[in-house]
């Protein structure tokens, strides 16, 4: 099983990592280093002028563009094999693994690490008002922990209590509440941060449901082979 949760994880993600870097060149680097002129005060919000809306696609830096594009390959790979473990885990206890159902494991994934800490700590741009970073960490991952765990009760639990348990890990940590800071400040505009937001968890759903479904696929044909 060590082999085929190898396999499986190292081509998913190595494939999923190579197209979320290029929806990430497309859809939030432009963003990113439009907010960063904001930051260093090149474009000033409501100024004196109207300032330019739109982000521009930036031209290729081999440096900057090359070490994005192998730091994705090897983040995915990281998530397919704790992904893939989960299957492997899954399918002892008689769980069918294929694409389709790997699509459903990918966006509990993705549930599980974008949306649920998105819901009250949502990506940021630079130059916006922060907290303590250690606390924003702690938060972030208590709710993972705790929405992994509520996915999986679930899916797989069957008594009402299971579910009840579940229900309470999903509201825990928003009933805590994410550190956020005293007041909101920051030079760059809010509907370039909404942007940025937006388009962040629309990247990180495509790629966890991409993952899910290779993941599910080449485990479906790991097994078949043997």
């Amino acid at each position: 099983m060590f082999s085929k949760i190898v396999t499986s994880a190292l081509l998913a993600g190595f494939c999923t990592g190579l197209i979320a870097a290029l929806l990430q060149f497309v859809l939030i680097q432009p963003v990113l280093l439009h907010a960063e002129l904001y930051e260093v005060g090149t474009l000033v919000h409501f100024g004196n002028g109207a300032t330019d809306a739109t982000p521009d696609l930036p031209g290729f830096d081999m440096m900057r563009d090359g070490l994005t594009l192998l730091f994705s390959a090897l983040i995915y790979v990281g998530y397919g094999l704790v992904l893939v473990a989960a299957m492997g885990m899954a399918a002892e206890y008689g769980a069918t693994i294929t694409a389709r159902t790997g699509l459903i494991w990918g966006v509990a994934g993705f549930v599980a690490l974008h949306f649920a800490p998105a819901v009250s700590l949502p990506p940021e741009v630079p130059g916006g008002a922060y907290v303590d970073i250690t606390a924003r960490q702690i938060w972030w991952w208590g709710t993972v922990i705790a929405t992994a765990v509520a996915l999986a009760l679930i899916a797989f639990g069957r008594a009402p209590v299971m579910i009840a348990s579940a229900i309470a890990l999903l509201l825990a940590p928003h009933v805590i509440g994410a550190p956020h800071p005293e007041a909101f400040t920051g030079p760059v505009p809010p509907e370039l941060a909404a942007l940025f937001a937006t388009r962040a968890l629309g990247v990180g759903l495509a790629a966890w449901a991409l993952l899910g479904t290779l993941a599910g696929y080449f485990w479906a044909r790991e097994t078949a082979e043997s």
